[in-house]
């Protein structure tokens, strides 16, 4: 796989040819899709543009999940039963934002991006019956 590149179009709305108005610069280079797993916490660590460290989560297996009265509880994650993102991503236990999981207190929707905040968040959606 290759990363795309975030560029001007290169055609006028008429058709017409654009010249190009610059080089091409790192910046305007994208990154591959990283695949957070359910698994040991592993995190790689990303310098992006202006010199910061952004944390790329590789695996996971804690989460963060939040109930209807707004308390925030760690949670063990088991299995991801539904995520809209890509089918697969299900039978692979690949974890994104929007995908329902399978926590020891219940079901859950991600919220937060885990391989672009390096956590993950979620809210309760069924809790587990005792």
């Amino acid at each position: 796989m290759s990363t795309s590149w975030h560029l001007r179009s290169k055609k006028k709305t008429t058709g017409g040819r654009l010249s190009m108005f610059r080089k091409k610069k790192k910046t305007d280079r994208g990154t591959l899709f990283l695949e957070t797993r359910i698994g040991e916490r592993h995190v790689k660590m990303k310098r992006v543009r202006g010199g910061g460290i952004k944390p790329k989560l590789l695996s996971v297996n804690m989460i963060n999940v939040s109930d209807s009265k707004g308390k925030v509880r760690r949670a063990k994650l088991l299995s991801v039963k539904e995520n809209d993102a890509n089918p697969h991503y299900i039978r692979r236990n690949i974890l994104t934002r929007g995908a329902v999981v399978e926590t020891d207190t219940g079901l859950a929707r991600v919220t937060s991006r885990p391989g672009q905040h390096g956590i993950v968040n979620a809210v309760l959606l069924e809790e587990k019956k005792a």
